[in-house]
């Protein structure tokens, strides 16, 4: 209950209230604010070329726009709300005061910050590799080795947010998770990614590891067959 009486106090004097659709921040303007997400989801999506590219899809928890407490740092992304939702905002000096009294938002944030390490050293695997549907698979299996379940796992993630951890488009993640159920490696339950059988899963990474190393091997216009 104290640590809900200390959210309901940041809240209320940091706290700042957005509806869908709203943009927190914009790339390439100045940081001066981080965010921390207190309800609702944030999408962060990043100009490419002419196109958008969808980096990550936010949570309650989760810490973002974090580029604000460095002095003279620039948006390098522009944060966009999915849903109505609330969230502490914090420039440099009100985020070393929430520190200092609330030792459990510096525990909060460290968190945040080895995750986010983790997440980014998983995708630059995921992107080393030259199959999408073998960028999916390791994906969904990294997620599934964070649950402590014995049996099916469900993932909590949507089509967008898979998309932004293996860098490629909705629709062909969208495809591939459609192939892997029609298969029976997943199924999809309330719009969320389940793993019925990890192992069967885990199989299916090495088979498609075998085949993206048997590719790399063949010449140009060689026949390609697939498994």
């Amino acid at each position: 209950m104290e640590a809900d009486h200390h959210s309901e106090r940041l809240l209320a004097r940091f706290g700042r209230r957005f509806e869908a659709g709203d943009v927190l921040f914009e790339e390439g303007t100045d940081a001066n604010e981080a965010f921390l997400l207190q309800d609702g989801r944030v999408r962060l999506i990043r100009r490419v070329g002419g196109a958008e590219r969808s980096l990550r899809v936010l949570r309650p928890g989760d810490l973002f726009g974090e580029s604000a407490l460095i002095a003279g740092a620039e948006r390098t992304s522009t944060a966009v709300a999915l849903s109505a939702g609330a969230a502490l905002v914090l420039d440099q000096s009100t985020f070393q005061q929430v520190l200092a009294a609330n030792p459990a938002v510096g525990t909060r944030v460290l968190g945040q910050l080895i995750r986010r390490l983790r997440e980014a050293e998983d995708q630059i695997e995921i992107l080393m590799l030259r199959d999408t549907k073998s960028k999916v698979v390791v994906a969904l299996v990294k997620l599934a080795q964070h649950s402590t379940s014995a049996g099916p796992v469900e993932l909590g993630v949507s089509p967008m947010e898979l998309s932004a951890r293996v860098g490629l488009d909705v629709d062909t993640v969208k495809r591939i998770v459609q192939e892997l159920r029609d298969s029976g490696y997943v199924r999809i339950v309330d719009e969320r990614v389940e793993i019925p059988e990890p192992e069967a899963l885990r199989e299916l990474l090495g088979l498609l590891g075998v085949r993206d190393q048997l590719r790399g091997g063949e010449e140009p216009g060689a026949e390609r067959g697939r498994l």
